[in-house]
């Protein structure tokens, strides 16, 4: 199961860092790669989705403040979270999905094969 961490409470204009590791013996190398978030009360949606080859999508309220990455070599897939807004309290989710053309796609349609438990983040003053 994908293990997400690094979830936590931050003030307004913090950064966090979220990451995703595959289970043992797993790869993410061949797989899309998205961040979800669900609020209190809402549904669950796409943040950032990442491809194979590394082509990022963002939501209109993250571009410019996330940055989702991989790292081949220890088989993670990192959130950059920079300039954190009480909007972006929730919990976080990882997940993979070997279907989709397009991260867009994936994010926005916020379906996927394997999700992990979530890690939450909440940001307060």
């Amino acid at each position: 199961q994908l293990a997400e961490s690094g979830g936590g409470l931050v003030q307004p204009g913090a950064s966090l860092r979220l990451t995703c590791a595959a289970p043992s013996g797993w790869t993410l190398d061949d797989v899309f790669v998205g961040w979800f978030r669900q609020a209190p009360g809402k549904k669950r949606d796409g943040v950032a989705c990442i491809s194979t080859r590394g082509k990022p999508y963002y939501t209109e309220s993250v571009e410019g403040r996330f940055t989702i990455s991989r790292d081949r070599g220890t088989n993670t897939v990192y959130l950059q979270m920079n300039s954190l807004q009480p909007e972006d309290t929730g919990e976080y989710y990882c997940a993979v999905d070997m279907t989709y053309s397009d991260p867009k796609a994936m994010c926005v349609m916020a379906d996927a094969a394997m999700w992990g438990q979530g890690t939450q983040v909440t940001v307060s003053s």
